[in-house]
């Protein structure tokens, strides 16, 4: 389980483990926290007081500072589970919906033809449909794309890259995706 770690502004940073996220909370850094409590650690007793410690994790934590990178400047990384998640496991030839081992990352102009591993150059392919348009552009191939290629935004990142996101987390981050997003769909 994952907690989403955002600025204190509301920007997301990264997924953290639970112990990641208590370490926040120990060092005070938690600003602010949503959604549903995850977890309670409970540490030890004060030899003053006899109290346990006892912290308990949101599912959503906003720390301090401000972030030293602006994160709409970050391209998401390109992995083909990502990609896949982004195009709805949908060959963007034949338009057929398949399991994840079945499809392959396309490059719309191939690297024979000097076109480059990223994100508006690549869409989901069937294996059948990869092989069959082989090193050729769509045109070349006379197979048109069914949907056009983008870098998901930075709210659809974030949820591309975590498979086991809660209920609430993904509420306050499908609250942020473009309206466009296949992700709506």
């Amino acid at each position: 389980m994952k907690v989403l770690k955002l600025s204190a502004q509301g920007l997301p940073q990264s997924w953290v483990s639970l112990e990641q996220a208590v370490t926040h909370y120990a060092a005070g850094e938690v600003r602010w926290e949503a959604g549903a409590q995850i977890a309670v650690f409970r540490g030890g007793h004060s030899a003053r007081t006899g109290e346990q410690s006892v912290i308990a994790v949101n599912s959503i934590i906003g720390t301090r500072g401000v972030p030293r990178i602006n994160p709409f400047d970050l391209k998401p990384g390109l992995t083909n589970s990502k990609l896949f998640a982004r195009d709805r496991n949908v060959c963007a030839y034949c338009g057929q919906q398949f399991d994840e081992e079945d499809l392959t990352r396309e490059h719309i102009v191939p690297f024979a033809q000097n076109g480059r591993d990223h994100w508006m150059n690549v869409v989901t392919a069937c294996r059948a449909c990869n092989h069959r348009k082989s090193h050729r552009t769509p045109e070349q191939a006379g197979m048109p794309l069914l949907y056009a290629p983008y870098v998901p935004s930075l709210w659809e990142d974030f949820i591309l890259r975590n498979r086991r996101i809660l209920a609430d987390q993904m509420e306050f981050l499908m609250a942020h995706v473009p309206r466009n997003s296949r992700l709506l769909a």
